[in-house]
Formats: structure tokens, C-alpha cells, sequence
């Protein structure tokens, strides 16, 4: 099978106890194939292989979508990347036209072929909006707090699926998972999915309905591991 999971709050969220779990159910399983999706750029997703509880992902899919390598190699995953790196206008137009919006504030953080400012009550989203639109990107807001500028029809999702139909993936053996709104485009791939306890306010609603979404009580890897049990993924895992 393969697991795609957002990191913060999901695969790095929940009980100690139960990441252990999770972590040594991954590692002791060859045939479980990992992807970690996440809104970090690739610097930041790296430390945590420090951790030697950590599996190493076959994948990593990072930058909300941007980025996508190898996780043993860190090599690009082509002809993917090359796609996604001919849709991205480049970070000096963004922030050119961005510069002026009210109440937004670059994300100091590692980033390629998107652009994350913070944003607050005071942020004049509809600004914000037109001015994505005038530079043909996708705008993503999460957290209450996160403004994510990205290629045009580029997000988690889409780079999943583009992952998934380039290595023939068998749909049936995916389950994605995560916590955010930058998360629902996972959802909406229409593959097995969870959304973790603790989830930011409004996406239980906002994924209610669509095929396959388990809305687990369990925060984190609790969650996954729940999930797991639900679609009785745990025994295509060990099998």
C-alpha cells in the first residue's frame, strides 16, 4: 500500500506512543510505500531523519505540492518536477506584485516555486486574491494564519496523482491523511483518506460527504493508525 501523509499535526502529531506504533509498523514492512506531502520546504523536511524511529519515505512531496524528489536519493522526480517548474512565474514576480497587499508578511522559511506570507484579520484578502489571479497562480489559505502562493493547479493533491499514475499505484492501496485546509486537495483525489483528531476548525466540514474520507477521533499518528484499522489497511501492510 501506500500512505501519503502531511507531516505537522498528522505524521509528526499524537501520542508518542502511538507514533512508535506507527513508525515501527511502517519500518518492519517493506512492501509499505511512504509518502510524506507536506507544506515544508525540502530543508526543513530533512532534519527529521535524524530521528532513527524515522522511516524514509519512498517520496517526498513538499513545498504544498512544489517540490517533489526521491526520498532515499532527494533527486527530482521527473518529467513531474519539470512540469510543476514550467508553471511557477518565479518568487521576484510574486513578490513584486505582492509586496503592496495590507496586512501580509513574507514566511521566512525554505521554499521553491511558491511563495508563503502570514496573514491576519486586517489582511486585505480580496486584494490578495486578484493579485494571485493577475499572476495566474493558486492561492492557498490554512491555520488562519498561512497564505501559500503556488503554480497554477499545483497543490498536494495533484502531484500525488501525477505520482501515483507515473508509478501505477494500485488506488485501491492508498490512504492519504492529513490536518489543514493546504491538505483538502488530498482529500479530494477521491483516494481512501483521514482527516486526524484535532484537525484545524472546518475541514471535518469541508470533507464531509466526499468518497472515502474517515474523520478519525485518534490526533496524529493515532489517527493514521485508526484509519489503517478502518480500511483494514494494517492487514495489506503485514500481508
Amino acid at each position: 500500500m501506500l500512505l501519503a501523509t502531511d507531516l505537522d499535526g498528522t505524521f509528526l502529531g499524537g501520542d508518542p506512543a502511538q507514533k512508535t506504533a506507527l513508525y515501527q509498523l511502517i519500518n518492519g514492512h517493506p512492501s509499505f510505500h511512504l509518502a510524506f506531502v507536506s507544506g515544508r520546504g525540502l530543508a526543513s523536511v530533512l532534519p527529521l531523519f535524524e530521528d532513527p524511529l524515522m522511516p524514509r519515505p519512498h517520496f517526498i512531496i513538499c513545498d504544498v505540492g512544489a517540490t517533489i524528489v526521491h526520498g532515499h536519493t532527494l533527486q527530482p522526480v521527473e518529467p513531474i518536477q519539470s512540469l510543476i517548474e514550467e508553471k511557477w512565474p518565479g518568487k521576484e514576480k510574486v513578490a513584486a506584485l505582492l509586496s503592496q497587499v495590507k496586512g501580509l508578511a513574507p514566511q521566512d522559511v525554505p521554499q521553491e516555486r511558491r511563495c508563503s506570507y502570514f496573514y491576519h484579520k486586517q489582511t486585505d484578502i480580496n486584494t490578495l486574491k486578484y493579485r494571485v489571479e493577475q499572476l495566474n497562480c493558486d492561492l492557498i489559505l490554512s491555520a488562519g494564519k498561512f497564505a501559500d502562493i503556488l503554480p497554477k493547479g499545483v497543490n498536494k493533491g495533484f502531484s500525488l496523482q501525477l505520482l501515483v499514475e507515473q508509478y501505477g499505484f494500485d488506488i485501491e492501496n492508498i490512504l492519504v491523511a492529513g490536518d489543514t485546509f493546504n491538505d483538502l486537495s488530498l482529500f479530494e483525489t477521491g483516494y481512501k483518506a483521514v482527516v486526524v483528531g484535532n484537525a484545524e476548525p472546518g475541514l471535518p466540514e469541508a470533507t464531509y460527504g466526499l468518497p472515502a474520507v474517515y474523520q478519525a477521533r485518534e490526533e496524529g499518528a493515532g489517527g493514521i493508525l485508526e484509519a489503517l484499522r478502518y480500511f483494514s489497511f494494517i492487514r495489506t501492510a503485514q500481508s
